[in-house]
């Protein structure tokens, strides 16, 4: 399982004032550990604000960033980055588009979500092999299910654009449980890219627990809404939601992240 990179998704909570004891000046040490311990080439973050993700940034140096804020398409708002490892990743191209009924207006909200919502996408070369990925980022609606429903199919058609024959991996915070409508059209049978959730593509049993929310200090049960999807083209092997802890045994986010090993499928 060593000819695609292995990838993460993970939310790493908005710096909110009011998170008291886990505001971010509290937690950007043990976010910035769990990424690196984990060692992915390839990670999709979900809600940093301009000055966290330069914290992270600044914690791992050997990954370059790309992807800019929802509310001015340039630095203001959540970011839904995209960080790779430049020793065994090249960037070929990007950009970010919205969720919404005007897809390249920056700031524009989409349907009944009260916020901009935003992809983050890239074409990224594999050193080791000279083979080209399309890896996506997102981070969906919370309090609109229209448009999560629209945002599931406005991806995918995007992506089906995007894509020039080559495998594609989708990550994000999705704020659905499989089975739920917008993972149903993510992944139904209709779907331009065939997708497939991480479990479903893999043979091999997830590690760690069956949500992927907490509230800092516990786990928040059957609540797995982050993500990685696959094409065919791409196997998945070990998976799963890591559970670290740190400290006197808090979460370092109210989310944890889901990593993958990525192998290459029968296309």
């Amino acid at each position: 399982m060593t000819a695609w990179p292995r990838a993460m998704t993970y939310n790493v909570r908005y710096d909110n004032p009011e998170d008291g004891e886990h505001r971010w000046a509290n937690r950007r040490e043990a976010v910035s550990s769990t990424i690196r311990f984990h060692a992915p080439d390839v990670v999709g973050l979900q809600e940093p604000l301009d000055h966290q993700l330069a914290d992270v940034a600044d914690r791992l140096p050997s990954f370059e960033w790309i992807g800019s804020g929802r509310v001015d398409g340039e630095s203001e708002g959540e970011h839904t980055p995209i960080g790779y490892r430049t020793d065994r990743i090249e960037y070929v191209d990007g950009d970010t588009f919205w969720l919404s009924e005007a897809p390249e207006e920056p700031g524009s909200v989409g349907w009944d979500a009260r916020y901009p919502r935003i992809v983050t996408w890239a074409r990224l070369r594999d050193r080791r092999t000279d083979a080209t990925l399309l890896f996506a980022n997102t981070h969906f609606s919370h309090d609109g299910p229209r448009a999560r429903r629209k945002s599931a199919h406005l991806l995918l058609d995007r992506l089906a654009d995007l894509r020039d024959d080559e495998p594609v991996v989708l990550t994000g915070d999705f704020n659905c449980v499989a089975g739920e409508e917008p993972y149903e059209i993510l992944t139904g049978e209709d779907s331009p890219l065939a997708l497939s959730g991480e479990q479903e593509r893999s043979a091999e049993p997830a590690h760690g627990p069956p949500t992927s929310v907490t509230d800092f200090e516990n786990l928040v049960p059957n609540r797995k809404i982050d993500h990685v999807f696959t094409t065919p083209d791409v196997t998945v092997g070990t998976h799963g939601v890591c559970s670290d802890v740190y400290d006197d045994g808090r979460f370092p986010s109210d989310h944890l992240p889901v990593l993958v090993e990525l192998g290459p499928g029968e296309g």
